[in-house]
């Protein structure tokens, strides 16, 4: 029974790393397995047996929601890409008032008491990171087409690292990020297509498609176990620095998104106005979750 409860569990937080502006880390905290499940991972290796116990049902239940609910995402992303993008875009700037909270909170314990250079500076730089990469990028639509090269395979890599950091933070979302910096959608693909593939028994395009997705697993696996600590550590040493920047990424991720979505060329009114809906709807969604976590 209580395996079968943890894979619910685990369903939960898999739909909410795949919904960008929700953190799965959140999630677990709210059904308060949050301790448990960083426990079971920095112990993993000292008390392997009990850490598999409850990673291995949690595992499952995350892999079956982030495929099922990405299969969702995906065609949401295709036939309504404005209003879905608009709803991402109100679920992600509704953390803003408990993470602006959290900056008041820690620059309140400096000797200052004021917000000074060290936030403003983190504060740009996220802020020019989330603005300056997409337009590198170029809008190219929802989905990227990636090459097998070694270059894919580095920056692949790269994003499971900073996906996976923050998946475990609660408040922050890995999904997000990855939306930010213009790969969500391909990552979201490449997912779901590799399911589809084998279903069809396409063998060729699910070892092309692995060769894609075993890099950035790689990076998921690698920062859940080191950069988190790093985060972690960053958090306890410079925590309004921390929040500074997180706020500088989440500010420019309207632009990020509509931008590497291409969402606002040939759009309707009527999918304008639902998509602006949803945006104060899931902006009320994620304040409301934040709000909670924080009483």
């Amino acid at each position: 029974m209580k395996a079968l409860l943890d894979i619910l569990r685990g369903i939960v937080i898999g739909i909410a790393n795949v919904i960008p502006g929700v953190s799965g880390g959140t999630m677990a905290v709210s059904m308060g397995i949050y301790d448990k499940l960083i426990s079971a991972v920095t112990g993993l290796f000292k008390h392997f047996k009990d850490s598999m116990k409850l990673l291995i049902p949690l595992g499952i239940g995350m892999g079956i929601g982030i495929v099922g609910f990405g299969f969702l995402l995906e065609y949401l992303l295709e036939a309504h890409v404005l209003a879905t993008c608009l709803t991402f875009v109100g679920l992600i700037l509704g953390g803003l008032p408990i993470l602006w909270m959290n900056l008041q909170r820690n620059v309140a314990k400096k000797p200052s008491h004021r917000i000074g250079a060290g936030e403003i500076i983190s504060f740009l730089v996220l802020l020019a990171v989330g603005v300056g990469l997409p337009l590198l990028q170029g809008s190219e639509g929802a989905v990227k087409t990636l090459t097998l090269n070694p270059g894919t395979v580095v920056v692949l890599f790269l994003l499971g690292l900073i996906a996976s950091a923050t998946m475990v933070i609660p408040g922050v979302s890995g999904s997000m990020v990855l939306m930010v910096l213009g790969y969500y959608s391909t990552i979201l693909s490449l997912v779901t297509g590799t399911v589809t593939m084998l279903k069809d028994l396409d063998l060729g395009g699910v070892v092309h498609n692995c060769m894609l997705l075993i890099p950035f697993g790689v990076g998921v696996v690698l920062g859940i176990f080191l950069i988190a600590k790093i985060i972690e550590y960053l958090f306890q040493r410079f925590p309004s620095q921390t929040f500074a920047a997180i706020i500088g990424l989440i500010v420019s991720s309207p632009f990020a998104i509509l931008y590497s979505a291409d969402a606002l060329s040939g759009f309707s009114v009527v999918e304008l106005v639902v998509g602006l809906v949803l945006a104060v709807l899931g902006a009320w969604v994620t304040w409301l979750m934040g709000s909670k976590e924080e009483a």
